[in-house]
């Protein structure tokens, strides 16, 4: 079995700290998405077969199927009202706990699964730390429904951006058959905030990757094994 890379023990040792020492007996957690989470989820999923008993919701279809092959019992969306707890991954952050998500496709549902929880927890590698949100693409959820109108409408705010595509090489569509307009920025925002106010005044906008207010800790594994936790101002 070959070693895990840095980025991997990083990855590893936030999404397992969240999971030993955040969730606890009776909650109703919400599973992030992406590669962070996805070490989040696995150890979560651990201490269920050692006895934590839990209900889930997925911020994605794959992170619900994780769940489901464990036997976890996963509540249907419809039926999902209030969550105790979120941990979720992240593309960037600055210092100010604005941050950038949806590099896995699932920002929208993400972002209603966050404000759903009465706490949100970030789990990243250190290499996510920025002092800008700047360096990575920003996504854009959009409606198919006249897309190159809702396209052009973004591109006259002065964003450039490209659609997503999957591995077929054809549009790619978010698990809400929605498709994903990645903004490459030229130049680190001003205000996350007003960014994305900007953004979703647009009809044909249903969400950016854009997240504030929402975090209240912070989990940053470092290279070592080691992690550090911050707590929101």
């Amino acid at each position: 079995m070959a070693e895990p890379s840095r980025l991997e023990i990083m990855k590893k040792a936030a999404g397992t700290y969240a999971a030993d020492h955040y969730i606890k007996d009776g909650m109703t957690v919400g599973l992030g998405t992406g590669s962070t989470s996805y070490f989040f989820i696995q150890r979560l999923l651990e201490r269920c077969k050692e006895g934590l008993n839990i209900q889930v919701v997925g911020t994605s279809k794959a992170s619900e199927e994780m769940a489901k092959k464990a036997n976890v019992s996963c509540i249907p969306h419809e039926n999902v009202t209030d969550i105790d707890i979120t941990v979720d991954g992240a593309d960037l952050i600055n210092p100010n706990f604005e941050i950038f998500k949806g590099g896995g496709g699932a920002c929208f549902r993400e972002k209603i699964i966050a404000t759903a929880s009465k706490e949100w927890i970030v789990i990243i590698d250190e290499s996510k730390l920025h002092p800008t949100l700047f360096g990575t693409k920003l996504p854009v959820e959009i409606l198919p429904f006249c897309y190159q109108t809702t396209i052009k409408q973004i591109h006259a705010l002065g964003f450039e951006g490209e659609l997503r595509l999957d591995e077929k090489e054809k549009l790619y569509q978010t698990d809400n058959g929605n498709y994903l307009l990645d903004i490459q920025l030229t130049q680190p925002l001003d205000s996350a905030k007003s960014t994305h106010d900007a953004l979703i005044k647009i009809v044909g906008v249903c969400e950016t990757g854009l997240f504030f207010d929402m975090a209240s800790h912070l989990i940053i594994g470092k290279a070592d094994g080691s992690v550090e936790v911050r707590e929101a101002k």
